[in-house]
């Protein structure tokens, strides 16, 4: 039984968030540029049994896939090629953005730390990967 990896993707900066083996809370892994997801999910992997990848889906109000869907697709392909033991599972990660901002204003940030958007990428993805564990667990 592995962990899981939440991935909050965008185009220049995506956030990672991890879940204790138990799978019972996630927490901030990291922030980094995309184009070093690849090669820090490897390096994680080697030291983590990491059971399952959840890729943010973004939706917008109406339902219809958000204007980042087709690189989102394209970044599921690579990880696919990378991990093929992995499962890839996607979550709606509406109103995320926000809600990570939100939280790290309840949560004492000084305005600096809050104008880290790395940081909020990286809130997102946590926000994302609890949301999909509280959603197992409730429908199970």
């Amino acid at each position: 039984m592995g962990a899981l990896v939440g991935i909050d993707f965008g185009t220049k900066r995506t956030g990672l968030a991890c879940t204790d083996p138990l799978k019972i809370i996630a927490s901030g892994l990291n922030n980094l540029p995309t184009s070093e997801v690849i090669p820090f999910l490897k390096n994680y992997c080697k030291t983590v049994d990491v059971e399952t990848f959840i890729v943010g889906k973004p939706l917008q109000k109406d339902g219809a896939p958000g204007a980042v869907e087709l690189h989102i697709k394209n970044f599921i392909a690579k990880l696919k090629n990378h991990f093929p033991a992995q499962t890839i599972e996607r979550y709606d990660e509406r109103y995320t953005s926000k809600l990570a901002f939100q939280s790290m204003i309840d949560g004492g940030l000084k305005k600096k730390q809050r104008a880290n958007k790395g940081m909020i990428d990286q809130v997102s993805a946590t926000l994302i990967l609890q949301s999909y564990l509280d959603f197992k667990t409730n429908t199970l």
